[in-house]
């Protein structure tokens, strides 16, 4: 047991014994205010029997005698009153109650169960009963014809050990779960990240049920974060490995060949360059994973922003025999930051230059949704296309599908830092086959009309 569970049951227990103690004493104060104020005679037969039997002995052997029958009463409460109405024993007995005596004197029907008995001494008594309560009668405990203080020890007792019972199972039934959550974060501390609560929480449905939950969610998220970075080490690790291969082996050429040394510097220099263009992107990929943004506060009009990437793009398509067409016109606004954004698109659009053959045309749309809460833009090419099961893997780091790997010289960065950037400023980015062949991405932004922002800046 822990220091949480013995934590849990000893409050858990002083709570409930003091308790029991206070409903103990309330018990016994209630209770001895019941007897006090008594108020009813016993007029049974067995109560005339003890008013006799108190008569004989106070004639035969005093007052004496009758103060050791009173004490020696065990369910009845019986009572010797003096001409003053002064008890025998000097106990308190309600005015009422007396009063009822004396009536019960004068009654010929109920004179046998109250007498008045004349001591040795001179001294009258009034001799009654007053009725047992049926509480008196089931809870017999200690002398009930004493009127002081009285404590049920034995309902305070079972009370005590109940509580120690159910304390300690309180205590269990708390501390187990959490100990469960101790083992499994020292696991993942561990770097065991396989470790499940939700299977040993059982049929539990408390906040510590949603605790082990939320942290079967957290390791889930872990483990698919550092398989996400070894996977990233290991396809940086082959990346940089052919370029560094490819200059070594020109390195070695030139031993062998030295008459080949501008042609193995200028293949030295351009390998060099293909690992920057690595490094920088990977740098770039992981400000944007890291949030590093910068400030998303511009207001970017979409129409202009898409004009310059097609504009640029234009060179690059009409060098390899491409074209470009597009319907861009749209009074969409986006907030976020314009270098991000025309970064993200003009790697789409370039991607799909490089995939689409000779001779064919790159389509560029974009339109704003009918609800003006959107702006849809969709790159669409001629190319091989994507094989269905890939299509979601396209967006992976250094990813390259099956029909263009051999054809493809970039890294597969561009589309996962699309992605990112995209994602940046609330948006989504996806990819579909066409029905007639080639590749469809599709980019949504969240937008606003400039119509709606003069209207904003007017009110």
């Amino acid at each position: 047991m822990g220091r949480l569970f013995w934590k849990f049951f000893f409050f858990i227990l002083v709570a409930q014994i003091t308790a029991a103690v206070a409903v103990g004493i309330i018990f016994s104060l209630e209770r001895r205010e019941r007897i006090h104020n008594t108020t009813e005679l016993d007029l049974s037969p067995s109560a005339a029997l003890f008013v006799r039997a108190s008569a004989e002995s106070i004639k035969v052997a005093g007052t004496d005698a009758l103060s050791e029958i009173i004490r020696g009463g065990s369910r009845r409460r019986i009572y010797a009153v003096d001409d003053s109405s002064h008890d025998i024993l000097g106990r308190d007995v309600p005015p009422r109650l007396i009063q009822k005596a004396k009536t019960a004197l004068q009654d010929e029907t109920t004179q046998r169960s109250v007498d008045q008995i004349t001591a040795p001494d001179g001294q009258r008594y009034l001799v009654f009963l007053s009725a047992p309560r049926k509480d008196e009668q089931l809870l017999a405990f200690g002398e009930p014809g004493n009127s002081g203080f009285f404590f049920p020890v034995i309902p305070v007792l079972t009370g005590t050990i109940a509580s120690l019972f159910f304390a300690m199972l309180l205590a269990w039934y708390f501390s187990q779960p959490i100990r469960k959550l101790k083992l499994a974060f020292a696991s993942a501390a561990s770097g065991n990240l396989n470790a499940r609560l939700a299977v040993q929480m059982g049929k539990r449905n408390d906040e510590l049920a949603d605790l082990g939950r939320d942290f079967d969610l957290m390791t889930e998220q872990l483990q698919t974060l550092v398989e996400s970075q070894r996977r990233l080490l290991h396809d940086v690790s082959h990346e940089l490995r052919s370029p560094i291969a490819r200059m070594q082996a020109a390195i070695g050429l030139v031993r062998v060949q030295p008459d080949k040394l501008p042609a193995t510097i200028e293949r030295i220099e351009r390998e060099g360059v293909r690992m920057d263009k690595l490094v920088g992107d990977l740098l770039y990929l992981s400000r944007l994973e890291a949030g590093f943004t910068g400030t998303m506060d511009e207001h970017i009009r979409m129409e202009d922003l898409l004009q310059e990437i097609i504009n640029d793009a234009q060179f690059e398509a009409q060098n390899c025999a491409r074209y470009l067409e597009s319907d861009i016109h749209n009074d969409a606004m986006i907030q976020g930051r314009a270098e991000l954004l025309h970064s993200a698109i003009e790697n789409v659009v370039r991607n799909a230059i490089k995939q689409t053959p000779s001779e064919t045309t790159v389509t560029i749309i974009a339109r704003v949704e009918s609800d003006h809460q959107r702006l849809l833009i969709t790159v669409s090419d001629r190319g091989p296309g994507v094989p269905e099961h890939e299509l979601l893997a396209i967006f992976d780091p250094f990813f390259r599908s099956s029909r263009t790997q051999q054809t493809s010289n970039g890294y597969g960065l561009g589309l996962t830092i699309a992605r990112r950037i995209i994602e940046a400023h609330g948006g989504t980015i996806t990819a579909s086959n066409r029905a007639d062949q080639g590749l469809c991405v599709s980019i949504a932004l969240p937008c606003s009309t400039s119509g709606n922002i003069s209207s904003l800046s007017a009110a």
